[in-house]
């Protein structure tokens, strides 16, 4: 359990006991748990988790009875924390900083993040693995030592977790925790989709396909970009209201369009958001080529965490980037359950947890 000897280096070095909401089975409650945590190896920090935010991604894998679901897993991976111990070779923070973690690494040593053309580090590449990035192995246990496996690296549903430096973004101490943690996966991708992955002009025209937590970030990085039309693409009808509190202009639902396509016309598409890991997409090469558009897959929407979250704050703290209006719920972390319930019945945006 967190206590006054947390920051003072009298937990460095040794396993922290803590409670953590464990899946155990696929589509069953999460279940709150004691469990260990390892102290932090080379490259690694253990950070005590102060904020927790549940994102459509966690129930995707919580309900997925085969690879690369897996069970029993600790999952969670919007968060924030401080810093509680470094291990060796970490440089970029110390205990006490307040920091963000990631699922997508940023280790600015390799050719792909020193470029500004890509967000995807090469050095260590996306997965979605039950283990640490650097080797097969997990920094949590159960009280009976049974291994726990991460989720994305991050693993946010647990009062302390282990994340490599790579997946780790410090930030300074003025923004709340509880606006802080959006940044650390949905509304940063959804904003970075507008802003970094299609670079929209200002005075352009953006559609967006689907209107949930994401779909209203990229309105919100839409407009903070300028454009002058932002059209909003969904079956639910209620999504008209939330829509143009996030700058949403025009509103089409595609079962009202008759015979017409919502696809006219040439543009850059770009494709967000994770799904089963059997989906496919269908295209007409010649539709593709004669009407000139792109397709482009983003992870992130685009952003290299360690640079671009940091604005992303900066422009919260100034008033410019409206992240308050996409936290719906908060409430306990033992109220975990109630959080997925609320997702899952489409009655929240984001719902933040508070650790203690």
């Amino acid at each position: 359990m967190a206590d006054v000897n947390t920051f003072n280096g009298l937990t460095k070095g040794k396993p922290i006991r803590c409670k953590a909401a464990i899946a155990r089975e696929a589509g069953q409650p999460l279940l709150i748990e004691e469990v260990i945590v390892a102290p932090p190896k080379a490259h690694e920090v253990r950070i005590k988790i102060l904020c927790t935010s549940l994102c459509y991604s966690d129930i995707t894998f919580w309900k997925l009875k085969d690879p690369p679901g897996c069970f029993p897993r600790i999952l969670g991976h919007e968060a924030v924390g401080i810093v509680e111990s470094v291990g060796e070779e970490v440089n970029e923070v110390e205990a006490g900083d307040f920091v963000i973690p990631v699922f997508i690494a940023d280790c600015g040593e390799c050719k792909d993040c020193k470029s500004s053309e890509s967000n995807l580090c090469s050095k260590f590449p996306f997965t979605v693995s039950p283990w640490m990035p650097r080797e097969e192995s997990s920094r949590f246990t159960d009280l009976k030592g049974e291994t726990l496996f991460h989720f994305l690296f991050v693993s946010s549903f647990s009062q302390y977790t282990v994340v490599d430096i790579a997946h780790l973004t410090k930030l300074d101490h003025s923004i709340p925790p509880n606006r802080a943690c959006l940044l650390s996966c949905g509304v940063s991708t959804g904003i970075g989709a507008a802003w970094r992955a299609a670079n929209v002009q200002p005075g352009s025209s953006v559609a967006i396909f689907g209107l949930g937590a994401i779909g209203l970030a990229v309105a919100e990085g839409a407009r903070l970009c300028g454009a002058t039309k932002i059209i909003g693409v969904d079956v639910n009808p209620e999504k008209i209201v939330i829509g143009k509190k996030f700058g949403v202009t025009d509103f089409i639902n595609p079962n009202s369009c008759e015979d017409k396509s919502v696809s006219q016309g040439w543009g850059k598409t770009i494709m967000l958001g994770v799904d089963r890991p059997d989906s496919q997409l269908s295209l007409n090469s010649v539709d593709v080529l004669c009407s000139g558009k792109t397709l482009v897959g983003s992870l992130f929407g685009g952003l290299k965490a360690k640079s671009d979250i940091p604005i992303l704050a900066k422009r919260y703290m100034d008033k410019e980037v409206r992240l308050d209006d996409f936290v719906t719920h908060e409430m306990k972390f033992d109220e975990i359950n109630k959080a997925f319930k609320l997702l899952l019945d489409g009655n929240c945006l984001r719902c933040v947890m508070w650790m203690d």
